[in-house]
C-alpha cells in the first residue's frame, strides 16, 4: 500500500526531531567540564567516608615519621 507524501514528510519530521533531542542529550552527557565535575565530586565523597579517610590519615602520618626518623640519623 503506497503512503502519501505527506504522512512520509511528517514522519520523517518526527525521526528528525528525535535524532536532534538524543544529539543534544548526547552533547550534554559528553561535556568534559561535566564528567570532570562528576569526577571530582565522587572523589571527594569517596575520600569523606571514615574507613578511607583515616586510612590516608594512618598512612601520612607514617610516611611523615618515617621521613622524621630518616632525617634525624
Amino acid at each position: 500500500m503506497a503512503r502519501d507524501p505527506e504522512t512520509i514528510e511528517r514522519e520523517i519530521e518526527r525521526a528528525r526531531d528525535a535524532l536532534a533531542s538524543t544529539l543534544d542529550e548526547l552533547t550534554v552527557k559528553a561535556n568534559p567540564k561535566r564528567l570532570a565535575d562528576d569526577a571530582k565530586v565522587s572523589v571527594q565523597a569517596k575520600l569523606a567516608e571514615p574507613k578511607i579517610k583515616y586510612s590516608l590519615l594512618g598512612a601520612g602520618v607514617l610516611v611523615g615519621l618515617l621521613l622524621l626518623r630518616k632525617l634525624l640519623r
